[in-house]
């Protein structure tokens, strides 16, 4: 069984490794069963998924049925409106066949200008509040993956009590 550690303020015990479903971007429903079978089988309880990992929605969503109660479900969104980042929830979870997410994420937030469109009135974060208001989505967090992105997401979190920064 892989080691598991807490996510931020989640209380959620993740594995360590979580799989990052960017790889089912483009492969067939076969394929992708047996990566998730293997990542189930080696005790990953995280998955992580996003609308721009091409087909990778579709190709989980089959398994919610059955391993929803499982796993730590995590999705992002790139949309820096609140009304994109809405309507780009509910096609994840449609694509997903869930109703709810255990994270949402701000995604790809590299520079304060980026920050400053998800923050500002009718921003995507004010989305991502909603939903978790209305039980879509059990915790917000935040990502970047650049050398800028610390020092945004220090400054996000003076803005917002994300419960898993990146």
């Amino acid at each position: 069984m892989l080691e598991q550690r807490r996510l931020g303020r989640t209380g959620h015990e993740s594995s360590v490794v979580a799989f990052g479903s960017a790889a089912l971007k483009a492969c067939d429903q076969a394929t992708a069963n047996r990566a998730i079978e293997a990542a189930l089988a080696a005790g990953v309880n995280h998955f992580d998924v996003a609308p721009g990992y091409g087909e990778a929605e579709l190709r989980l969503g089959p398994w919610m049925g059955r391993i929803r109660e499982r796993i730590f479900l995590g999705c992002k969104t790139k949309e820096r409106t609140k009304e994109g980042a809405r309507a780009e929830l509910h096609r994840s979870l449609e694509r997903l066949r869930t109703d709810r997410l255990d994270l949402y994420q701000l995604h790809a937030v590299r520079r304060l200008d980026e920050l400053d469109a998800c923050t500002r009135p009718g921003g995507a974060l004010e989305a991502l509040i909603e939903a978790r208001d209305e039980g879509l989505v059990r915790y917000l967090g935040i990502t970047g993956h650049t050398h800028d992105a610390p020092a945004t997401h220090a400054e996000a979190l003076r803005r917002f009590d994300f419960d898993t920064p990146n």
